[in-house]
């Protein structure tokens, strides 16, 4: 029998006949999948993402293979596994319904679901600096860069406002450098390039608006069931630096926007970290630490964080220990270092008397995994080896043609689709430098005025007194020497303008004699 409040993941203990269960209460003290390639993690993961959606809680995963689109369409009895799933509910006790989940796709590129973007202050320094593997000189001044931004009013939304942020500082780096310290043209160069190789990366897509906004993606529908999100990371994954930053940034909004709720009866959200390996790899101390801080405390904002690796030994220790519910699918050792890690990860379960945890872990078959789910209290439940019960969606890719009609029925294409440019920092520094350009050309033309009209000036200092012109009535009128160039000069000029610029200068030149 079922029990009511929680996700059944399959049968375990003699004959696979008692429900092996995970109790949403616990759902938010998060989870580990791990497994070699083969084994089963992705169906595991779909289950556990169809046990949340149907409990009315929304769940984010990436979908590094292609093969989880099948939650967006139901099983068919037409499959060809169908027969394999009937036996094996037989075997468990579960009785399988086929049906459809809500799903939305997404994707940093806009081709396999709707664009998903952030702005380059939301990433913010830090993550950044991980996604362009930058040395520590190098993010000091991408730090220098925000800073300044934030003082003086600058929104730096996409990858051009930064970059045109890092030309202002470069030009202005000696002045920089009084009150930040110093500012090297060539640590801006640097800089400068890690962004191009972003950008070719696909980057750019990632970075501007509109923004992702947390709410869509914890959407619970009329029938109770909570959207299920699948970020189309396929093509993403040739870019793993790109796509562990944009998972941790997202993981981090979480814990920043998100309210204390304590212990829920439930999750608010459950977010699934497939490849976890890639957000640890070569990862600075710092991010690592901000890992475990978002992980330590994220629970008590009701998300549960799952992260789905190939071998636990992916996850570091202080992250490992926050993880309860576990499904560990087989672990091959072909070496000493995996036999290593095998041993290693069998420490890690309550042990059963009924078996031996290491021996298991090696021995369980596709579809079957070593489990252990947190019992009342959040006590670690009693290591089991349980058969993972079959999908209620399709099991496997979908085609573009399903895909489509999925992304035009979600209802967000009119919000995300199209890319919004406002004025930002780009803009208003290139306006700055038009400003300061004309400026520049005004000042430097005034300049060449006044040295044309003091060689004219001496020039005209040659002449002795006035020259002697008739009046209208035959008479005679002496002009000053001032009205005589002056008159001279204007007919040059051309313009009123001219006449009252030459009469001051001049004028004010004579009274200085």
């Amino acid at each position: 029998m079922l029990t009511e409040g929680a996700i059944f993941v399959g049968g375990g203990g003699e004959a696979y006949a008692e429900p092996q269960e995970l109790l949403l209460k616990y759902g938010n003290r998060h989870g580990l999948v791990a497994g070699a390639t083969g084994t089963g993690k992705s169906v595991t993961l779909q289950i556990l993402a169809e046990g949340f959606s149907a409990a009315g809680v929304p769940v984010f995963l990436a979908d590094v293979k292609g093969d989880l689109a099948g939650l967006a369409l139901a099983g068919s009895t037409e499959a060809k596994l169908h027969d394999a799933f009937m036996k094996r509910c037989q075997t468990i006790g579960y009785t399988l319904t086929y049906q459809a989940f809500p799903v939305v796709f997404w994707d940093l590129f806009g081709d396999a679901g709707h664009p998903i973007r952030a702005t380059v202050t939301e990433m913010g320094p830090l993550l950044l600096a991980r996604l362009m593997d930058l040395s520590d000189a190098q993010e000091g001044v991408l730090n220098i860069a925000f800073r300044i931004a934030d003082e003086q009013g600058l929104a730096l939304l996409d990858l051009k406002d930064l970059q045109a942020m890092l030309v202002w500082i470069g030009q202005n780096a000696a002045e920089i450098g009084l009150r930040y310290g110093n500012v090297a043209p060539a640590t801006v160069g640097a800089i400068q390039r890690q962004l191009l190789v972003l950008e070719n990366q696909g980057g750019e897509k990632l970075f501007g608006e509109p923004a992702l906004a947390l709410a869509d993606l914890m959407q619970v529908g009329t029938d109770g069931r909570g959207q299920v999100n699948i970020l189309a990371a396929d093509r993403l994954m040739a870019s793993p630096r790109l796509y562990a930053t944009f998972l941790l940034w997202l993981l981090s909004e979480l814990f920043e926007e998100l309210p204390e709720v304590g212990d829920p009866d439930k999750p608010k959200f459950v977010f699934f970290f497939d490849e976890a390996h890639l957000l640890f790899d070569d990862a600075p101390k710092a991010l690592v630490d901000k890992v475990e801080q978002v992980a330590r405390l994220i629970r008590s904002k009701g998300v549960g964080v799952y992260f789905v690796t190939q071998n636990p030994a992916d996850v570091p220790d202080a992250v490992l220990g926050q993880l309860g519910n576990r499904v560990q699918h087989a672990l091959r050792a072909f070496t000493a270092k995996d036999q290593k890690d095998l041993a290693r990860a069998a420490q890690n379960y309550r042990a059963n008397p009924a078996f031996d945890t290491e021996t298991a872990i090696k021995e369980v078959g596709t579809g079957e995994a070593v489990t252990s789910l947190l019992e009342a209290k959040g006590v670690p439940g009693i290591v089991q080896r349980t058969l993972v019960r079959p999908p209620a969606s399709r099991l496997g890719a979908i085609t573009p043609e399903e895909r489509r009609a999925v992304i035009a029925g979600s209802g967000f294409g009119a919000k995300y689709d199209a890319a919004i440019d406002r004025e930002s920092a780009f803009e208003k520094l290139q306006a700055r430098a038009a400003a300061a350009a004309a400026e520049a050309d005004k000042a430097a033309a005034e300049t060449a005025g006044k040295k044309e009209l003091e060689e004219q000036l001496k020039q005209a200092r040659r002449y002795d007194g006035g020259t002697t012109t008739r009046t209208a009535g035959g008479g005679r009128r002496s002009d000053s020497l001032v009205e005589t160039f002056g008159k001279s000069v204007v007919r040059q000029l051309g313009t009123r303008t001219g006449q009252a610029l030459v009469r001051g200068i001049l004028g004010s030149l004579f009274k200085s004699r």
